[in-house]
């Protein structure tokens, strides 16, 4: 009898989605087979795509709704769905499925065509897709909260029908999922208190294998050699405390400069010069161009300073979630400024300088914390190593994937009795 075969799925890019690539690769190295869909609808992505599907060791179903007769009526029953989800009273999944996401069922068809003995989802939409795809073929589902999804960003938390598109998903699904694992303690926690579901804590730390080979010496600061300030995203915009950041910087005694890496919003990058220029900063913002998320952290490890920052007040999924940055930054051993989410403020302790905390409402405050870091190279220098072992003994996918693994082995395990 062959191993069993697992079907990852998400509606985003394959390169968007670094935490089911560590998955597909780990279920791999245990011994299953693997099957991936994901979507396809951003084009500048598709280069960084390839390079994920030339080094796939598993097979790969994408879904491609950038256009289309089939994509536009799909849009169609979308606006429809929005509109009942609020106003009929016993509003079903696929109502809410549509609702949520125009692709969200296309892509649990697309998905049932996969003979798999467990289907995952990734991100919200992928959550009924997932379950229709089980319920198609007679098998399991689970499902990865990433995020938390009630409240994923400030837009979703203010449109009614996303909320309640979303609370019904989740209070008729999560239930029916035998996986389910979540990206932080607190996300885990708040799943338990709404929807009386238990996940696996596997935070989104990355493989030692993409650490740089060595702690990386990158010199004293100076006038020409600022502190180089680091962060990156898929797509870099408004809402993630980077004006608060140049606020601060533009404060500091310590030269610096700011560096991001990923996709620039249509004006974001003209809107962030000019906070720059407001702030006081002698030097331009530096923007970076988007890599593999395999790369990641090799391509931090240069960095003086890496950014987890969120702008205050943030949205309680971003109070609540550990982001990939901050494991990113530790594999890369490099220390880094965490915004003081509730979720963040909490793990940081742990962390010595290699994480240090500041509430960005308060630049002048922050300009100094850092000041006094950077003016002293022997715990700059300490901070540096302190990251790099913790990401080395704890803090790694190495360790996390074993958590993943044990519950995905639970879910294929035969029930009680049968």
């Amino acid at each position: 009898m062959p191993n069993p075969l697992i079907c990852l799925i998400t509606p985003g890019h394959l390169a968007s989605t670094p935490r089911l690539l560590k998955e597909a690769d780990a279920l791999v190295d245990a011994g299953y087979r693997v099957h991936v869909v994901a979507g396809r609808h951003y084009a500048p992505v598709e280069p960084l795509d390839e390079q994920v599907i030339n080094a796939a060791r598993w097979p790969i179903t994408r879904v491609d709704y950038r256009r289309g007769p089939a994509v536009f009526l799909r849009k169609l029953r979308r606006r429809l769905a929005r509109s009942l989800v609020l106003s009929t009273p016993f509003a079903t999944v696929n109502q809410a499925a549509r609702a949520h996401h125009a692709e969200s069922l296309h892509l649990g068809a697309v998905a049932s065509g996969i003979h798999a003995d467990l289907y995952v989802g990734h991100c919200l939409a992928a959550l009924p897709a997932a379950a229709h795809a089980a319920a198609v073929r007679g098998v399991r589902c689970g499902f990865d909260l990433e995020d938390f999804h009630d409240s994923e960003t400030a837009a979703a938390a203010g449109d009614p029908v996303e909320v309640a598109a979303a609370r019904l998903l989740q209070s008729r699904l999560l239930p029916k999922c035998r996986h389910l694992t979540a990206a932080s303690p607190l996300i885990a926690q708040k799943y338990a208190e709404l929807y009386r579901v238990k996940a696996e804590v596997v935070l989104n730390a990355f493989p030692r294998t993409q650490a740089p080979i060595a702690p990386i010496d990158p010199g004293p600061i100076t006038a020409t050699r600022p502190a180089r300030f680091y962060w990156f995203s898929q797509t870099i915009g408004p809402g993630r405390g980077l004006e608060d950041v140049l606020a601060a910087m533009g404060r500091m005694q310590t030269p610096a400069e700011l560096q991001l890496r990923g996709f620039v919003s249509p004006g974001y990058a003209d809107h962030l010069q000019a906070v720059a220029r407001t702030s006081g900063l002698k030097l331009p913002v530096k923007f970076l161009a988007p890599g593999p998320a395999a790369d990641m952290a090799r391509l931090a490890a240069r960095a003086d300073l890496g950014l987890s920052t969120e702008e205050p007040p943030p949205p309680l999924n971003r109070d609540l979630c550990l982001s990939n940055k901050i494991f990113v930054y530790l594999l890369a051993g490099i220390p880094q400024l965490l915004s003081r989410t509730v979720a963040q403020a909490a793990f940081a302790t742990g962390l010595g300088d290699a994480g240090l905390t500041a509430d960005l409402a308060d630049p002048a405050q922050t300009a100094r914390k850092l000041d006094a870091f950077f003016a002293d190279p022997g715990r700059v220098a300490a901070a540096r190593r302190q990251a790099w072992t913790l990401a080395q003994s704890r803090y790694c996918w190495d360790v996390e994937k074993e958590i993943f693994l044990a519950s995905i082995r639970r879910a294929l395990a035969p029930a009680p009795g049968a």
